[in-house]
Order: C-alpha cells, then sequence, then structure tokens
C-alpha cells in the first residue's frame, strides 16, 4: 500500500485492486458511462442550482440541504454536529449500531466521542444504512422506526437509496431523522466528488452555520457534474438495470430460495470458512471479495453485484467457496 491509511474498507480494495475478479467494488463506475466533464467553465450560478435541484429531487426543501465532497464528508458534518450539541458529559454519548455495518458510520462515530453500542433503549444517536451496506436489504419503515426507537437522534445513510427506487426518508421532515447520499454508487460518478446531508427542519439553520465553518463549497466544475446527473436520471437508470438486472438473474441461479438484494451486494454468511479465511483463498484465486470484519462482525463475506464480468466473477467465486445452500444469501436480516 502506498500513501497515508484512508480507512479498512478502502484500502483493503485498493490493496488487492488488480485481481483478476473484482467483487468488491460496490459502485457503477466502469460498468456505465463516465459522467460527463464540463467542457467550458461553468456558470456563477451552478452551485444555487445544483442545490435546488438536488433538494427537489430529494423532495425536501434547500434550507435543509448541505452539499459535500462526498458521503463520507457529509456524514461526518452529522456526527461532529450532534456530539457538540451533546456537550462534553461525564460519560460519552451512545451510538447504536446494527453490525455488519459500512465501517466509516461506526468508525466515524467513534472518532467523534460516541461510545459503540447494539442494544436496544435509550441511545443519543442511531446510525444506519439504508439499503444497508453490506447485505443489501431495505428495511421497512416498521424496522427502522423499531431500530431507532429510544434514540434521539437517527442517522440513516441512502447512499444506495437510487437502487431501491424509494423515496428518501428526509422527505417526511421527522424530528431528529438526518439522511445522507452520495452520487458516487448509481450513479457511477466517483469523479465528481458530491455528496450531501439532509437535516431535520429544527436544525437545519444551525447546521447550515455549522457546515459553514467546518467546510469549503464544492467545486463549480462537480456542480456542474453532479447537474447533469440528476438531469438525465431516467437515462442512467436504464443504463444500471440493463447491467444488473442480469446479475440479479445470475445471482437467483446460484442462490436458489434466496431473496435478492435491492442494492448491488450481499453478505454471505454461510461458506464453511470464515470470512477473513476465505477473503484470503479467493484472493489466492485472484477473487476479490470484503471479510466480514471490515464490516464489524467476524464471519461473512461481502459480494458485490456492480460489474459487467459478475457473472463470471460469481462463478469464480464460487468454485473458491463451494456452492451455497438454498436460502444461504441475499435474505433481509433485521
Amino acid at each position: 500500500m502506498s500513501g497515508p491509511p484512508r480507512f479498512p474498507l478502502g484500502d483493503w480494495i485498493d490493496e488487492h485492486r488488480d485481481c483478476r475478479y473484482n467483487l468488491a467494488v460496490s459502485g457503477m463506475r466502469g460498468s456505465v458511462p463516465a459522467p460527463p466533464w464540463p467542457v467550458r467553465r461553468p456558470p456563477e450560478t451552478v452551485l444555487e442550482r445544483l442545490h435546488e435541484e438536488l433538494a427537489a429531487y430529494l423532495g425536501v426543501p434547500p434550507g435543509r440541504l448541505a452539499v459535500a465532497h462526498g458521503a463520507s464528508e457529509a456524514n461526518g458534518w452529522v456526527l461532529g454536529f450532534l456530539r457538540k450539541k451533546l456537550g462534553r458529559g461525564r460519560t460519552a454519548p451512545l451510538a447504536r449500531f446494527r453490525f455488519p455495518e459500512y465501517p466509516p458510520l461506526f468508525d466515524g462515530a467513534r472518532a467523534f466521542g460516541f461510545r459503540i453500542g447494539s442494544a436496544p433503549g435509550h441511545a443519543d444517536l442511531a446510525v444506519v444504512s439504508r439499503p444497508r451496506n453490506p447485505d443489501g436489504s431495505l428495511w421497512t419503515t416498521d424496522e427502522l422506526g423499531a431500530f431507532a426507537e429510544g434514540s434521539r437522534s437517527l442517522l440513516v445513510d441512502e447512499t444506495f437509496r437510487e437502487f431501491a427506487g424509494v423515496p428518501s426518508v428526509a422527505r417526511r421532515g421527522t424530528p431528529g431523522l438526518w439522511a445522507s447520499g452520495s452520487f458516487t454508487k448509481f450513479f457511477g460518478a466517483d469523479d465528481a466528488r458530491v455528496g450531501f446531508a439532509v437535516a431535520p427542519p429544527g436544525d437545519a439553520r444551525e447546521f447550515a452555520a455549522y457546515v459553514g465553518l467546518v467546510s469549503d463549497e464544492i467545486a463549480p466544475a462537480s456542480a456542474a457534474m453532479a447537474l447533469a446527473l440528476l438531469r438525465r436520471v431516467g437515462r442512467i437508470r436504464r443504463q444500471v438495470h440493463r447491467v444488473l438486472d442480469r446479475n440479479v438473474a445470475t445471482f437467483r441461479a446460484a442462490y436458489a430460495g434466496s431473496k435478492p438484494p435491492v442494492a448491488p451486494l450481499f453478505f454471505d454468511r454461510t461458506a464453511p470458512v470464515t470470512g477473513r479465511s476465505l477473503a484470503r483463498r479467493c484472493l489466492r484465486s485472484s477473487v476479490l471479495v470484503c471479510p466480514g470484519e471490515l464490516f464489524g462482525t467476524a464471519g461473512g463475506v461481502r459480494v458485490t453485484m456492480t460489474r459487467r464480468d459478475f457473472p463470471r466473477a460469481l462463478a469464480a467465486y464460487l468454485e473458491v467457496r463451494g456452492a451455497p445452500p438454498a436460502g444461504s444469501a441475499g435474505e433481509p436480516r433485521v
């Protein structure tokens, strides 16, 4: 590995990116056309236009929206803001998670001074990805409410929301409910470097002031790229589904009886060896998957479905793993 470490999941993927079969990359970059770079300097109003059109796309008032350089930055803003509001008491505030979970969420909460737990009852903050990363399931409104019960605030990372075709939870305007998202997964727009956070109505003004202190505006070129993507979302959806429909059919055939995930990833828990051992065994066959310990759990591996060569890659993975029993992966696990 060269350069400073970023976070363990990203480092794992980058360290082994030369594997012949990549079942670790979770975005559509390389599988759908890249977003267009502006051919001329964007107008000065491009940031304002992105703010307005992104808010309309999400179904929220523009005053509740903050545009970031990515979802991880947006989540960091929310975690920092909420930690500041909670003050410095004797006991660190508690953030609730359901594991396995996307690691920057719980590692970020820990870095901002939250204690990490998973038990029901009182919590200062509940945090969840929806659809779930790594298992690709979509919690219902009732499941989301049950998870958040007893918490003062709820942060929902909706980075994979477009794959599920559901509206943002932020449009409800529920007190204490925060949402975040990104253009990197469904849109395949890693180069745009655009994400966002949506504050609940009661915190919007104070949050905007906080963001103004801790951040810089995104580059006009990035805003122009994101704006172009929003305006062609229907075309992008067709491009995404041309890839994913075939990959989901491949998943159905391999994991007979399992419910396909709504996002292009699933968590395989039933291999006869542990997650790290299986991931290492896969590497020896030039197959890249992500061990469950990166997501806060000892067993299982995350397998992604975003690449065009997924049918061949899955066959190579199953040759190492062994044929899965019916109904062994892809089921929502709450």
